[in-house]
């Protein structure tokens, strides 16, 4: 047996153990998202900087020992706001309790119903599942309605002739609390030309919340579902149903 593991303690167990999970999380996190594409460029740094040493490129390597003596600043600069989610993301809980299953179930199909009814007849919405992180700073600022989630009332709510169709509606524990909660807007230029406000108003939000947005197009009544600023586009209503499941669940 090599002497590695003649010597190996079981808090040593315990800390490797603990140090994969967290980065297994961190990946789980950053994959698909620009922070990803951050942390390549950072490694393609660190290895000019090695590189460097080796040739004895002394210039290069000054520049770059000069960088890399703040990266900690850095990347805090560069990732201050995926750091934000993800601190907001130790420790929480889903949107409803075990004992709230069946609520859950009922608010996530109204939602779905009524989504479907606004796509086929090509109005235009955006409904915010407020999860973990509050959004009182957006709420402040709407129009209070504090009613039990109900797929006609969410579907009247967006109609053209609603006074308050504009801007999106907070679902907050399974019930609507305001409408006409207007968003920042996301500045990730990696969003599609195509995307209206709506979506980068979606974008936005979930960049910097840990909540969720269900975009409808009134332009070509499909349906997205934005999720930590990434979007999923053409969603039908089966499909939007169990990606919302599959969100709250998980």
């Amino acid at each position: 047996m090599p002497e590695i593991f003649t010597h190996l303690r079981w808090q040593d167990v315990l800390d490797i153990g603990i140090i994969a999970f967290v980065v297994y999380r961190l990946i789980h996190m950053i994959k698909g998202t620009r922070a990803m594409q951050m942390i390549i460029g950072l490694v393609v740094v660190l290895m000019a900087y090695v590189l460097s040493q080796v040739l004895g490129l002394f210039t290069l390597n000054w520049i770059l020992d000069n960088f890399l003596a703040s990266v900690i600043l850095v990347v805090i600069v560069i990732f201050q706001s995926d750091i934000r989610r993800a601190l907001t993301q130790v420790g929480t809980t889903p949107l409803f309790g075990w004992a709230d299953r069946i609520e859950r179930g009922q608010a996530l199909e109204e939602i779905t119903k009524a989504v479907v009814a606004l796509a086929n007849k090509r109005v235009g919405g955006l409904i915010v599942l407020e999860r973990e992180v509050g959004l009182n700073d957006y709420i402040e600022v709407g129009t209070p309605l504090d009613a039990r989630v109900s797929g006609e009332l969410l579907e009247s709510v967006f109609l053209p002739r609603s006074p308050i169709h504009d801007g999106a509606l907070v679902i907050r524990k399974g019930r609507m609390v305001v409408a006409r909660c207007f968003l920042h807007l996301s500045v990730d230029p990696n969003l599609s030309r195509e995307m209206g406000t709506r979506h980068r108003a979606a974008a936005g939000l979930t960049e910097e919340t840990d909540a969720i947005a269900i975009v409808v197009s009134e332009e070509q009544g499909k349906i997205s579902l934005v999720v930590g600023g990434r979007v999923s586009q053409g969603l039908d209503g089966p499909q939007l149903r169990s990606s919302l499941e599959k969100v709250f669940t998980g």
